[in-house]
């Protein structure tokens, strides 16, 4: 009698991206914990390179829950960029209201990054 072994490989898949989602997770936190923490700026190379994983990786967790995770990171990259950008004048004009708007964006990206963080944890997409 022979075996027949149905290999699920949409698990594997899932678990391949869940280890790309959690690095880049944690890329994201580093830099999330830097911006919030004065003086611990580890740069914004580690940013890029998070952003570009999950731009690579996006289309291969189409049709996952994962999916939803990738556009969640991608999209508060993009948000806090634009955020920093528009409050920059602040940091020209007045010293307190930019650190403050600077402060504020900064705890909201890592507000989003740990909600990521802890829907993957549950193996789950991020509430939107």
């Amino acid at each position: 009698m022979t075996d027949i072994i149905d290999v699920d490989t949409s698990n594997r898949k899932a678990e391949g991206l869940k280890t790309v989602g959690w690095i880049s997770y944690l890329l994201h936190l580093i830099v999330a914990l830097g911006a919030v923490i004065p003086g611990a700026q580890p740069g914004a190379v580690l940013l890029v390179v998070a952003l570009v994983i999950d731009l690579v990786k996006k289309s291969d967790a189409e049709g996952t829950w994962q999916a939803n995770h990738f556009s969640w990171r991608i999209r508060t990259v993009i948000w806090a960029g634009v955020l920093y950008v528009v409050t920059a004048p602040l940091w020209l004009l007045f010293f307190v209201p930019g650190w403050i708007a600077w402060g504020l964006i900064s705890l909201w990206f890592l507000y989003r990054i740990v909600r990521g963080m802890v829907a993957m944890n549950s193996n789950r997409a991020v509430d939107a």
